[in-house]
């Protein structure tokens, strides 16, 4: 059990820096409440944990060869400018005050959650950062032990979600649609700049290659 606690923590360390999720999650959650903002993480866990599933099964390298990485980042760049720009444009649109009903679907926001997580800065991340960590904890002798570090990660991933969407929604109470507008713009801009980094990182990986 410590094991997995121990792992928790880690997890929740590494959902602790801001990112693009941590962007879109807080927008979501803004815009149309906790449970929106908490399908956006959903969505990046989803990820996850196929990513943890694939390390498992040694498919993971896959996504490490450069000619796999290199289009990864225009298409990551693409997606998120998408969304960036979709946040500024609809900035007055889809704002959920307190009491009243989202007129927009679960799945909806579940699936910014997935584009944004299969952006390249979230797959590499997990395999040449967090992918070492779970390649060590596997033991052929012991598969239940690779499980059990797989699960305190999401774990604490889940512990940052609910933790910051919580935060989220009892700030909303206090916020106006003006307020929520200009966040969603911000949020775009923000969500944009991540863009502009991944096209960056592309060119740089194809002058390398």
């Amino acid at each position: 059990m410590s094991l997995f606690f121990t792992y928790l923590l880690a997890g929740l360390a590494i959902a602790m820096p801001v990112g693009a999720m941590t962007v879109e999650m807080t927008k979501q959650g803004l815009k149309k409440g906790f449970m929106h903002g908490w399908a956006v993480g959903l969505g990046g866990m989803t990820v996850d944990l196929l990513l943890i599933i694939a390390l498992y099964m040694g498919l993971a390298s896959i996504l490490s060869i450069p000619y796999i990485q290199i289009p990864m980042w225009l298409i990551g760049a693409c997606f998120l400018a998408f969304l960036g720009y979709d946040s500024i444009k609809n900035s007055n649109q889809d704002i959920i005050l307190n009491g009243e009903k989202p007129n927009t679907s679960f799945f909806s926001s579940y699936r910014n959650g997935l584009v944004v997580a299969l952006s390249p800065g979230n797959l590499v991340f997990w395999i040449s950062v967090f992918g070492a960590v779970l390649s060590d904890s596997y033991d052929t002798t012991q598969p239940s032990k690779f499980l059990i570090v797989g699960a305190g990660i999401l774990a604490g991933i889940l512990v940052h979600d609910v933790g910051l969407l919580a935060i989220v929604a009892i700030t909303r109470k206090v916020m106006n649609r003006t307020i929520i507008k200009w966040i969603s713009i911000i949020a775009g801009f923000i969500l944009i700049g991540f863009a502009g980094y991944f096209l960056y990182e592309f060119f740089i990986a194809l002058n390398l290659s």
